[in-house]
């Protein structure tokens, strides 16, 4: 089975975190995620975040610390997702592969509906961000 490494951002901005919705006709459309995404050859976790933040969201982040990853088995792959502390820059907000987001505080992020890779991930948020 394929194994995917994908890296994502906790993005930070006045004391709330950033998260996105997966847009219709793409895998996990109207599930929440933190965003980032694939690593690709010869690319480091940080350098993959910055394109990924920058190609999908016009986002622009201050990489910081790994703060811990989640691995999960879906249907017909797995997938590691890497995340990383990041501090809000700037950000055009044109979403290629999503349609909505939402600064929310950290104690918020159960109430949404998160892909099943990035639901271990909040509650090392919640622990984090105490």
């Amino acid at each position: 089975m394929k194994e995917i490494k994908v890296v994502c951002g906790i993005i930070y901005h006045n004391n709330k975190i950033f998260i996105a919705r997966r847009k219709e006709g793409k895998d996990f459309s109207g599930k929440w995620e933190f965003p980032g995404g694939k690593v690709e050859n010869e690319e480091s976790e940080k350098e993959a975040l910055c394109r990924e933040l920058l190609e999908e969201l016009g986002m622009k982040v201050i990489v910081g610390k790994k703060i811990g990853f989640s691995k999960h088995q879906y249907e017909t792959f797995s997938i590691e997702l890497i995340a990383y502390n990041c501090k809000f820059v700037s950000a055009t907000f044109v979403m290629t592969d999503h349609d909505q987001y939402r600064w929310v505080e950290h104690k918020s992020l159960h109430e949404f509906d998160f892909t099943d890779a990035d639901i271990p991930l909040i509650d090392l948020i919640n622990r984090f961000s105490e």
